[in-house]
């Protein structure tokens, strides 16, 4: 039951979130919309801050499930750009508000996630370092999410499935050479 509360609120706030911006919108609004009282909206959520990290969060999941190796590391990239795009309203009003930050967040912990896998599998027999696997996923984290967040200010114009051609271009054999790097410059 709490759940379906929750997806309720979310569903809620993303509805008013295409009639007008985040800054506009009140818990009044969201309870009012949903048709339960502010009470339940608290029993949930501290504020319409948290609803939103909840969103993405949950979200984020069924986003990228399953998409983790380096044969599919492209399919899960190109399921969390469907995600923004089936979600534009939310994820603009969040990207030009003051909670851009739990947009980053999500898209940080998430591309991580997908490339630490990626990491993870070219290095099966290699000797290399944990750290330095996370160096490297952090390392091609940080571009993903910074072509991802340019790609959402200056409005999504871009085929997502371009953008993720050139990506798999520029990284065909990059993370193995990286981490040929990192073993042969370590001692374990």
């Amino acid at each position: 039951m709490a759940q379906t509360t929750k997806k309720a609120l979310a569903a809620s706030l993303k509805k008013l979130l295409r009639e007008k911006p985040l800054d506009k919108i009140t818990v009044v609004d969201i309870v009012e919309d949903c048709e339960v009282n502010r009470q339940t909206f608290y029993y949930h959520f501290k504020d319409i801050f948290n609803l939103i990290e909840w969103i993405y969060s949950s979200e984020a999941a069924k986003a990228l499930a399953g998409k983790r190796t380096y044969d599919t590391w492209q399919q899960g990239f190109l399921q969390v750009f469907t995600y923004v795009l089936e979600n534009k309203a939310f994820v603009m009003n969040t990207y030009h508000s003051i909670s851009r930050e739990h947009l980053e967040y999500y898209l940080y912990k998430e591309v991580y996630a997908l490339l630490i896998g990626v990491v993870e599998e070219k290095a099966s027999g290699m000797a290399v370092r944990n750290e330095d696997k996370s160096f490297i996923a952090h390392f091609y984290k940080y571009a993903f999410v910074g072509l991802m967040l340019e790609w959402i200010g200056t409005g999504m114009k871009e085929e997502p499935a371009a953008i993720i051609d050139r990506l798999s271009t520029l990284m065909h054999g990059d993370i193995t050479g990286a981490l040929k790097k990192f073993g042969a410059n370590r001692h374990i």
